[in-house]
């Protein structure tokens, strides 16, 4: 097991962010994508394994929050939702990864919800 220098460490954490938008290409890829990077350099360092969990928790919400508006596009309102939900999820991979790579905290607050 090698371990990742500051740098290095930084980068693969903004890598488990962005990962999440091969959701564009595969079905489930932002579950996938952030799952797969963090499982392969999850023990290499501290930092990294926060922003991997995180990452993959945020995705995995978004695909159940996903989920339930898809149900509700019988009464026309998982539409609106959908959309919103896609707009917030694509600003909020890109600031996370942003945020990230100016090695700011690893809170969700501060990352996926603008504050800090």
């Amino acid at each position: 097991m090698s371990y990742l220098s500051g740098k290095e460490e930084r980068m693969w954490a903004v890598i488990v962010h962005l990962s999440a938008l091969i959701g564009f290409i595969i079905p489930l890829g932002n579950v996938l994508g952030p799952l797969i990077v963090w499982l392969v350099k999850r023990e290499e360092g501290a930092f990294f394994d926060a922003h991997g969990k995180e990452a993959l928790n945020f995705n995995i919400s978004v695909t159940i929050y996903a989920a339930i508006s898809s149900l509700l596009l019988v009464i026309f309102i998982g539409a609106l939702l959908l959309i919103a939900l896609f707009l917030f999820w694509i600003i909020l991979v890109v600031m996370a990864a942003v945020k990230t790579n100016e090695g700011k905290a690893t809170s969700l607050i501060s990352k996926y919800e603008g504050v800090g």
